[in-house]
This record gives structure tokens, sequence and C-alpha cells, in this order.
């Protein structure tokens, strides 16, 4: 799975840089509104409300922000907007499957800024369920290698998580990647607080059941297509079943 750990890495160094820049906020914060008003304003009894929050805070978005973030999700604050999710199906480079998840007000829009991006950028817009059927839903919890100054070995992880619905333990160079069941993503969170392990994020992302690999020409061409697209105010995440081997990585990297 050396493909799939190289790009899980990149994304996860991206995000480190990202979270310098607003729109990332925006985004976590549409993502606690969205939680607080499906499950209540309540962190104790809405666990992805937690989760959420806990994101947020990792990426430094301002505790005012988020409280106000709750408040209007909840309804207990004004101005709240009414947001859907949308799923877009796209093919990239050498045949790359895209999953582009959107949360928005205006379905409109989000449609015709995705449209735009993908065909900028070498792509093709797919029939719905074409591209869908190769991934799964699955419980994403990711954790430092190093917390606190003691080092956390995947012994470690697997010791704590396994019981809780751990399935596989990927290595990110700096960090661990949990996958579970997307139902188990919450146990397998708090069985990591229980052994006293911190963890970055838990989340319920789309993982590719089969991955394709690609040369450094095709990995660049989709790594501008996620970039473009995960610049847009309507996307929440991307998800491909690019597979990029550490050579690939070594020569875009050169």
């Amino acid at each position: 799975m050396s493909g799939h750990s190289k790009w899980a890495t990149t994304k996860h160094k991206k995000a480190v840089i990202d979270a310098k820049r607003g729109k990332l906020f925006a985004k976590l914060i549409k993502n606690i509104e969205v939680a607080a008003r499906q499950g209540g304003g309540d962190l104790a009894g809405n666990p992805t409300l937690f989760d959420a929050v806990q994101k947020a805070k990792k990426s430094s978005v301002p505790n005012d922000n988020i409280d106000r973030a709750v408040k209007r999700g909840s309804g207990a604050e004004a101005g709240g907007a009414d947001y859907s999710t949308i799923m877009y199906e796209l093919y990239g480079p050498q045949g790359v499957a895209f999953l582009v998840e959107c949360l928005t007000d205006n379905k409109n829009r989000a449609a015709m800024e995705v449209r735009t991006a993908v065909t900028r950028n070498g792509g093709t817009m797919a029939d719905p369920g074409s591209v869908s059927r190769l991934f799964e839903r699955k419980g994403v919890v990711v954790l430092a290698k190093e917390s606190e100054g003691t080092q956390v070995s995947e012994d470690d992880v697997l010791e704590a998580t396994l019981d809780a619905g751990a399935e596989e333990v990927n290595d990110l160079g700096d960090a661990w990647e949990v996958l579970s069941e997307a139902t188990d993503v919450v146990d397998v969170r708090q069985a990591l607080q229980a052994a006293n392990l911190d963890y970055d994020s838990a989340d319920v992302h789309f993982v590719a059941s089969l991955e394709i690999p690609v040369d450094a020409d095709a990995a660049a061409k989709v790594f501008r297509l996620v970039d473009a697209l995960e610049d847009l105010d309507d996307v929440q995440n991307v998800f491909t079943n690019v597979s990029v081997s550490d050579e690939v990585m070594a020569a875009l990297e050169g």
C-alpha cells in the first residue's frame, strides 16, 4: 500500500500548509454547523460534532469562531445556512477516478464551479454510480507518531484499537492512519483516547477498493486537478484512487 500511504502523506502535509489559509477554516466551520444542525449542539451527545470541533481546533480555528458555528448550526443563534451534501463523480488522467464531496447552500453554483474546474484541468464528468462503486465508506483516524515526547508504535495503535473495530493501520511517515468500518470510527477514536493516545482527526472518508498507479506526468495532472477542486468554496473533500509510488513522488519533488 505504498502508493496509498504516500498519497495520504502528501494530503496530510498539504492539510498542515492549508491550515494557514482562511479557506480551510471556512470548510471546517461549515462541517461544525452541519454536524450541530443534524445532531444538536451538545458535544457530549453528538460525536460527529465532537470530531468536527476537534479537527477545527487542531487546525487552529479560533474558539470564538467554533462556538458561533455550533450556535448557528443548533439554532441557538441566527444566521446558519441550509447546506446540502452533493457528490460528483469524475475521471482524471489515465482513468483515475474521483469522488468530489460538496457541502453547499447553492447547488447550481456548486455544479457549475465543479464542472468548470474539471474541464479546465483535463478531467471528465462521469455517470452517477460509475465511480462511487470503486470506493468504500471507511472510518479514518489519523494520529501522530510522537505524542508529548513519547513515540507511538504501530503495536501501540493496534493494541488500543483492534477490539474497537480497527481493520488496518497505515504508515503516513510522521503519522499513523487507522481504517475501520464507517460505523466504528467513533469507537476507534474513543479507544485511542482511553489509551491516552492523542489523535489528529477522525472522519468518514471514501477509500478506493482498487488503486491505479500513474507515472510522474499523470500524477502531476492529478494533483493539479485535486488542487483546483479543493480550491472551490463548496468542495469539502476530494477522494481519488490514484496510487503514486515513492519513485514517482521523488521525481515530482525533484
